[in-house]
This record gives structure tokens, C-alpha cells and sequence, in this order.
């Protein structure tokens, strides 16, 4: 090695752009729409919005059963792999809880790990914990989803 090594350099963090505000806005009025009409009112925006993974991660959270829930994270979480992507991340690098516009992204990603375990799928539990950790390795960071699951 004929250079200097820079010790201090540290992965790159990626933070997502923010949710186009129309989605934001939509999504804001369906969580209050009636528990009855509430999954529908949120699929409704994921309709409209399809790649936004804040929507995919709280229509798995509203889902009917585990498959169902396990279906939506998992939309969710390769949507989001694909904004990280447009946003420079290449598979590599932090992308962490505390940027509020990552969360729907770490959202999907806990979510598809506990529903995986729900169902069984131990190979897919493990992999999603150890990919959380190596996104923000604070994770599970208080308060937020999966926090006290493990």
C-alpha cells in the first residue's frame, strides 16, 4: 500500500427524501378515518403512492392476519430498498431511526422481521435483525418499533 489509511472514516449515512406532501396529508386523514374504514382509507394512499414505504409499513400494521402483514412489509421494504438506492446508498452505509424519513423503511424492515416470525420463517427473522443492526446499530432504539421484542 503505497497510501495513507484514513482510520476515521466511517460508512456513509443515507437519510430518504421526504414523503411527497400530498401522501403525508392523505395518510394523516385515514388514521383518524373510523377503525372500521381505516385499512381501506390507508390502502386507498398506498394506491396513490406505491412507492412511498411509510405507507406499505402502516398497512401492515393495520393488516387482517400475519400473511397479510407480512405481504405489505415486504412491498414496503423493497420499495424502500429502491428509494435508499436513488438516494446514493450502495448497500452499504448507516440509515438510521433518528432521520424521521428513514422510518417507514426501518418500519417495513421490523415489521417483515416480526411477521417472519410469526409464520416461521427463522432464516428471514435473522436476516432482517442483523440487517436492522447493520443500518443503525443502535437498533432497537427506544421507543421505536421492535423496541422490547428481543
Amino acid at each position: 500500500m503505497s497510501g495513507p489509511i484514513d482510520l476515521g472514516s466511517a460508512p456513509p449515512e443515507v437519510v430518504l427524501d421526504p414523503a411527497p406532501p400530498a401522501a403525508a396529508e392523505r395518510l394523516a386523514v385515514a388514521l383518524v378515518a373510523p377503525l372500521s374504514a381505516r385499512r381501506d382509507a390507508v390502502a386507498d394512499v398506498v394506491r396513490s403512492f406505491p412507492d412511498w414505504s411509510e405507507g406499505w409499513a402502516t398497512l401492515g400494521e393495520l393488516a387482517r392476519d400475519d400473511v397479510e402483514a407480512y405481504a405489505c412489509f415486504r412491498v414496503g421494504y423493497h420499495r424502500g430498498l429502491d428509494a435508499l438506492r436513488r438516494s446514493g446508498w450502495r448497500g452499504s452505509g448507516f440509515v438510521r431511526w433518528a432521520h424521521e424519513t428513514n422510518r417507514g423503511f426501518l418500519r417495513c424492515l421490523e415489521g417483515l422481521r416480526a411477521t417472519a416470525a410469526a409464520i416461521g420463517e427463522t432464516d428471514e427473522e435473522e436476516r432482517c435483525a442483523l440487517f436492522l443492526r447493520q443500518l443503525d446499530p443502535a437498533w432497537p432504539v427506544p421507543g421505536g418499533p421492535g423496541a422490547g421484542t428481543r
